[in-house]
């Protein structure tokens, strides 16, 4: 786990204790003293204090919930979706109240502790918790050569074999339900012509499954191109390819530019299949080596791969056409000896 995550759980952990001990202290406080926050408030006192002090037993109850969601709050979420939702509840029936004249506006003052205050910190952390939930890395950190050398394609090439066969250009995607992935595979194949006479073969990177990913990039003619399925992310963080955050994703220029791309260019959107939050990337591999990159830093950021292409084309670094020598098979080079 690295140190900034452990930190977000130390955090969480210590808000979940305090939401549990002021839930503890309410609900006690209303069970022993059940007419003080109607004295306070001026109103009247209930003809059944008795119910009053079962809501402050259900309150107590949440708080003992919210300590034991503070050893883990990512594997405890759903306590903490449930005293969410009650806080989200909970100010809507006070407004309806007051608003007909039952309660008085005075009582909102509970609502503010009760509920309001704690809206962005339980929302913080089921949306890290959603984040976290879609991480699909493998706890084992590989460095890249181990990965390049192993790392087999579907058609049984690893990206080390590729890359001394002649450059490679390795396309990252994005998950395929991703709109900007759908942009990325339709620019691919309009200059896929042009990569390939620049010198540079082109291998894909995913996270879907082989189906998945076959009737993906068929669509999109790319079926005869190398083609890597990392569900793990393994080759993604080889080679790295990082993570966005919600404020990457939910910020103006990207969600312009998803509505734009999704609607106006009609390359829409599709089921979530794979991490997310994993950004795109494209990198130039040659000889077991990454000698050029493009990483984007908002899942909307356009990948130049074609400029990349171009940058470490071995026919403009030397000025020789780059010829790729065939496959040699062993067995009718026999049959001819």
């Amino acid at each position: 786990m690295s140190p900034a995550r452990n930190t977000e759980n130390i955090n969480s952990s210590s808000l979940l204790k305090v939401a549990g001990l002021y839930n503890l202290v309410f609900g006690i406080g209303v069970i022993l003293f059940p007419s003080l926050l109607f004295d306070l408030c001026n109103i009247a006192q209930p003809r059944y204090p008795e119910i009053w002090q079962c809501v402050g037993m259900i309150v107590g109850v949440y708080g003992i919930g919210y300590l034991i969601a503070a050893s883990n709050p990512h594997r405890h979420w759903p306590i903490i979706l449930v005293g969410l939702l009650g806080k989200l509840f909970g100010p809507i029936g006070f407004l309806y109240s007051a608003v007909n004249g039952v309660l008085p506006w005075s009582f909102g003052i509970l609502i503010f502790f009760n509920d309001l205050i704690w809206w962005f910190p339980f929302g913080k952390i089921l949306a890290e918790t959603f984040r976290d939930f879609n991480l699909s890395e493998s706890p084992e950190e590989k460095e890249f050569h181990q990965v390049a050398a192993t790392a087999q394609s579907l058609q049984g090439r690893t990206m080390t074999e590729l890359s001394w066969r002649q450059p490679t250009l390795f396309i990252f995607l994005r998950h395929f339900g991703c709109t900007f992935c759908r942009e990325t595979l339709d620019i691919l194949a309009k200059q896929r012509e042009q990569i390939e006479k620049l010198g540079l073969s082109i291998a894909i990177v995913h996270m879907g499954d082989k189906d998945e990913g076959t009737n993906v990039l068929e669509r999109y003619d790319l079926r005869c191109v190398e083609v890597f399925n990392d569900p793990s992310c393994e080759i993604y963080r080889a080679c790295g390819i990082g993570r966005a955050t919600y404020r990457d994703i939910f910020n103006l220029k990207n969600m312009g530019k998803a509505f734009s791309t999704a609607l106006l260019r009609n390359y829409g959107i599709g089921k979530i299949a794979g991490d997310v939050f994993r950004l795109s990337g494209a990198a130039v591999i040659h000889q077991g080596k990454i000698i050029g990159d493009s990483k984007p830093t908002i899942p909307s950021d356009r990948l130049e791969f074609f400029h990349l292409a171009q940058k470490y084309s071995l026919k403009r670094n030397t000025g020789v056409p780059f010829i790729e020598f065939p496959n040699l098979d062993l067995t009718q080079l026999h049959e001819l000896s």
